[in-house]
């Protein structure tokens, strides 16, 4: 990866708490590229808040370096930069949280020129590039409405427009859907997606819930006790997770081991393989089961399939056990990946045994 916006390099974060040291995060190496939707995943308390917070060292770490845009900001356990440009460095990074945070006394309007107070905008440029961020989180009409009048999806959108406001090339989402209905989640998601399109922000999306990071994401790391235990693309995350923690997200793929289990596969027969299909948005429609036989004469049995919806595409994905020699299977998996299918052999030993 060359010269990613955010480099995170082996970071650790602890706390001492009374007599005890706390690793809240432990050795993580994160690198994002400009661009990029990156959901962070795990329960709580896995670290992914104190980790992100290293960015612009709103927690400083123990040890490691941060980077960003090409800025050393942390290395050998101390500051980089002064605390005049860390402020300044700061304003380019974007933050909403599950709390919108909003200034109730004051207008929409008053709470969005709020971040433009250290500007070197006049008033009218300020007034007028307020309205310009309402209108782009689609508010522009409640300028003069007060945080107490909009639904919480409309707070949200104003947090958003506020941490807009300097025009960041980061923006941190930290579980600032939590609090919303599904509805009003799924808008602002798609609100981030639309102002990654738009502005090429980059975003770190950090969440507990899987359904966000489909949504959005096109990369995603999962994290337990401190530590990044899976991480890569969306689709070969979710639909080939190699963790038990990464299953239970990404639940359809659990799905997928508990309806195998139910056909009691142990032990294929000789003749027999077990693999994982995945389509992608392209050949989802395809009846390339069908054609397997009618070209090769192999037979496949379905053992069980799903479509997602993964950032915005439709991806399939299929396991069956294919039946033929050694010579006919292999041809079988040629056959598949010409036509490109992602095939994975699965070892029949992973999925019964755990």
């Amino acid at each position: 990866m060359a010269n990613p916006i955010i480099d995170l390099d082996n970071i650790s974060v602890t706390f001492k708490q009374r007599k005890q040291t706390v690793h809240a995060v432990k050795d993580v190496t994160l690198k994002v590229e400009k661009g990029d939707i990156y959901g962070i995943v795990g329960y709580s308390g896995a670290g992914k808040s104190t980790l992100v917070r290293t960015i612009n060292l709103l927690q400083l770490p123990t040890a490691g370096t941060v980077t960003i845009n090409g800025n050393v900001f942390f290395k050998d356990h101390q500051q980089q930069i002064s605390n005049k440009e860390l402020q300044e460095k700061r304003r380019k990074i974007g933050m909403i949280f599950q709390h919108f945070n909003l200034l109730n006394e004051t207008s929409i309007i008053e709470n969005v020129l709020f971040a433009l107070k250290h500007t070197d905008l006049d008033d009218d440029a300020k007034e007028k590039k307020a309205l310009e961020l309402l209108d782009l989180v689609g508010l522009k009409d409640k300028a003069e409405f007060y945080p107490v009048q909009l639904s919480g999806g409309e707070q949200q959108r104003v947090s958003i427009a506020r941490a807009l406001a300097n025009d960041p090339e980061i923006l941190i989402s930290d579980e600032a859907t939590s609090a919303l209905d599904p509805q009003n989640t799924n808008q602002i998601l798609d609100l981030l997606k639309r102002l990654n399109d738009k502005l090429n922000l980059t975003i770190v999306l950090i969440t507990h819930e899987m359904d966000a990071v489909k949504r959005v994401a096109n990369k995603i790391a999962v994290m337990e006790y401190g530590q990044i235990i899976e991480r890569g693309a969306l689709q070969k995350v979710f639909l080939q997770p190699q963790q038990d923690l990464t299953r239970q997200f990404v639940g359809g793929s659990l799905a997928a081991v508990d309806t195998l289990k139910a056909f009691n596969l142990g032990h294929l027969d000789d003749d027999e393989e077990l693999l994982q299909l995945v389509y992608d948005a392209n050949n989802v429609t395809k009846s390339i089961i069908i054609e397997l036989y009618k070209q090769l004469q192999v037979e496949a049995s379905m053992l069980y399939g799903n479509i997602e919806v993964l950032a915005g595409s439709p991806v399939g994905t299929l396991f069956v056990v294919i039946k033929g020699d050694a010579d006919k299977r292999q041809q079988a998996i040629d056959f598949l990946k010409k036509n490109d299918v992602t095939v994975t052999k699965i070892d029949d030993r992973r999925i019964w045994n755990e």
